[in-house]
């Protein structure tokens, strides 16, 4: 379990590195829309094998990805890489900011309470005779 737990750090570590050395301009272009792509597939409801299906619906997302990022951490020159998953290891080791997570909160429920209201009077003109 120890060395599951080390694997996904590292690899939250790696995506965040990936995302740096994405932007940095001594990375190939090329290696930018692979990293773009892959970022793509993972965030996307659209998958090669959909989710429903049991077993194999999970499959794509546990290879595909991370294949993905390996290759494009390979991609990525050396040194570069090993800059940026400096930042992204210093990153890690930063507190969670609570304010900001507040912050988020309240703008959530204050665009929710607004749509909601919208939606109210918008209903109330609609059923008025």
């Amino acid at each position: 379990m120890d060395r599951l737990r080390q694997w996904a750090s590292r690899l939250k570590r790696d995506v965040h590195a990936v995302y740096l050395a994405a932007r940095d301009p001594r990375t190939p272009w090329y290696v930018k829309a692979l990293a773009l792509a892959v970022a793509a597939y993972a965030l996307s409801p659209i998958d090669l094998i959909p989710d429903f299906i049991p077993v194999l619906g999970y499959v794509d997302d546990l290879l595909i990805v991370p294949l993905g990022i390996a290759l494009v951490i390979r991609l990525i020159p050396a040194d570069v890489m090993a800059e940026h998953r400096e930042q992204a290891a210093a990153a890690q080791q930063r507190p969670a900011s609570r304010a900001a997570a507040i912050v988020i909160l309240v703008v959530w429920i204050a665009s929710a309470t607004l749509f909601l209201w919208w939606l109210w009077n918008a209903a109330w003109i609609f059923t008025k005779p």
